[in-house]
């Protein structure tokens, strides 16, 4: 077989070994949707009279604020996700499964390439429960074309991956499964300081660069200009660029620490 078939042929069994966990441990994916659709209810049922209010012409329209949160509960749900591959992570470096598989005659990245395959196509089920629950309580897109919806899902997809690295690279670096949690929370953190729940112009003088110099703010205004047809300006190529410069350094960390532990 030739190297590319081998490599294909041990990121799939890695990919299938990864999908078997989360289906039989099923509690550390639940636990973690938890967060975006609690979040999404409390801001809409208890806050959103309130928030419409601020954020638009001072009239209190929950169906306003229901379109401007979901773009943001969508991001926060892959921020949320991805944690899970962090933790999965550091218990296979923990219980030695890692060092195993090196000793090993298989595709050294095939490793990496089950994890993160596997999150992905977790975080996109993620994505597609939350955002029932969005149409659920009267969230709408008419405006969206198919070329839109599709961006639109491309760069969920895309920023899944990126951050997906990233929680890769925390699972390496981390020694046990609990660390890994820990290290890996500043991706549900971030979302909250970002421009999900408000815009972010209307954040005090001093804190409004934390939360436009971010990725997940230019990736939240640009899903929701795809979605709702507002303007993204800017914001589509930079939510890229975050994208591409994330899973580069979160590539880059996860093949770094796995090349020194093998020393």
């Amino acid at each position: 077989m030739s190297t590319l078939s081998l490599a294909v042929r041990d990121s799939a069994s890695m990919l299938r070994r990864n999908l078997l966990h989360a289906r039989r441990y099923p509690s550390l994916t639940l636990n973690l949707l938890l967060t975006p659709v609690m979040l999404l209810m409390l801001f809409v049922y208890i806050f959103g009279d309130v928030m419409s209010a601020g954020i638009g012409d001072g009239g209190a329209d929950r169906s306003e604020y229901i379109a401007y949160i979901v773009p943001g509960i969508l991001m926060m749900t892959v921020g949320s996700t991805v944690i899970g591959a962090a933790v999965s992570v550091a218990t296979d470096m923990n219980e030695g499964i890692i060092a195993r598989f090196r000793t090993m005659a298989i595709h050294r990245g095939s490793v990496f390439i089950g994890h993160v395959v596997g999150s992905v196509l977790q975080v996109l089920a993620s994505l597609v429960l939350v955002g029932a629950v969005g149409v659920a309580i009267g969230f709408r897109s008419t405006d969206a074309t198919v070329l839109e919806w599709l961006a639109a899902f491309g760069l969920l997809a895309l920023f899944a991956l990126a951050l997906t690295w990233i929680a890769v690279g925390m699972g390496m670096a981390s020694p046990n499964a609990e660390a890994a949690g820990n290290m890996a929370m500043p991706l549900i953190l971030l979302p909250l300081i970002s421009s999900a729940f408000i815009p972010a112009d209307t954040m005090p003088g001093w804190f409004q660069p934390i939360a436009e110099y971010q990725p997940f703010t230019p990736a939240i205004e640009t899903l929701r200009g795809l979605l709702l047809g507002t303007e993204i300006g800017h914001n589509g190529w930079l939510a890229v660029a975050w994208c591409v410069g994330l899973a580069a350094l979160g590539y880059s960390w996860s093949a770094s620490q796995f090349n020194r532990d093998s020393k």
